[in-house]
């Protein structure tokens, strides 16, 4: 089982199918990259250690690349290109890098990447891992988003898609109402307050009256001022609570947590039956 730094837990075997390209003209990096990612999780990486073979890789692999980890300069492309490249290629990028502040940031989530990693820890690479087991597993995962707002659910889904989630939407309460029933594979919904026909508390404490948390995550979101909101929600059955506008990191943490917690739960569930079975 790979657990990692968050509390994430993997335990489905290989993802040696995978094709994953680390462009980084670090050989100390590129070694513990190739390493962590072998142990834990049985995929071989291609190294690209300048834009060239970056370019080399795509046009001549015999198979898409799932996933490019990359530094954001290197060799040939001192300037971010290899980003850029990427991002156009539709290619997932998680960035990995030693260089950065507010202006890195702003332009690294410009490009829709999947998830940064900073060089500055000696966690780095078990961070890293875990990125990389989120973006190839989080398949798994189905949510719901419930919002009246065509542009809000837009936004939303994107942001999830990115994530590699299952996502479906619903434009009012009774719309998910219905969703839900139908598609008991959804752990997690996130739900907006302010809705003309049940707002975001009544669909809250309708869900609570059939499923609990230990089979569907709550998520409460407004974008109003009101500070109690949090409280109304969580009071309802919510399991969390964010105001908008999100910030990117704040909203992937929220998620994975929840989603985590809702993982740990079936993971104890079924250890439970098991014992209780053999007793009996």
């Amino acid at each position: 089982m790979f657990i990692g730094i968050s509390g994430m837990q993997y335990s489905g075997g290989s993802l040696a199918d995978h094709r994953i390209v680390v462009v980084e003209d670090s050989n100390v990096f590129t070694s513990m990259i190739g390493q962590k990612l072998k142990e834990a999780f049985d995929i071989d990486i291609e190294v690209c250690r300048n834009f060239e073979e970056l370019q080399l890789a795509f046009e001549y692999g015999e198979k898409p690349i799932t996933l490019a980890i990359s530094n954001v300069n290197l060799p040939g492309a001192e300037n971010g290109e290899a980003l850029s490249y990427l991002a156009d290629l539709s290619i997932p990028i998680i960035v990995f890098t030693g260089t950065f502040h507010e202006k890195t940031r702003e332009g690294i989530l410009a490009r829709d990447i999947v998830d940064y990693v900073i060089k500055d820890t000696v966690l780095a690479i078990d961070l890293l891992a875990e990125s990389v087991c989120r973006f190839l597993t989080n398949h798994r995962h189905h949510v719901l988003i419930v919002d009246d707002s065509a542009t809000a659910r837009a936004l939303l889904r994107g942001r999830l898609e990115r994530f590699n989630f299952q996502v479906s939407v619903a434009e009012s309460g009774a719309e998910a109402l219905d969703i839900l029933k139908k598609t008991p594979t959804i752990g997690l919904v996130i739900t907006d307050y302010n809705m003309p026909d049940i707002d975001g508390f009544e669909l809250t404490r309708r869900l609570r009256s059939v499923r609990g948390s230990h089979e569907l995550r709550i998520i409460g979101v407004s974008s109003s001022d009101n500070r109690l909101l949090s409280a109304r929600f969580l009071k309802a059955g919510g399991n969390d609570f964010m105001l908008r506008p999100f910030v990117d990191e704040e909203f992937y943490c929220r998620v994975n947590q929840n989603l985590d917690t809702l993982d740990q739960i079936r993971t104890a569930r079924r250890l439970i039956g098991g014992r209780e079975a053999k007793v009996a």
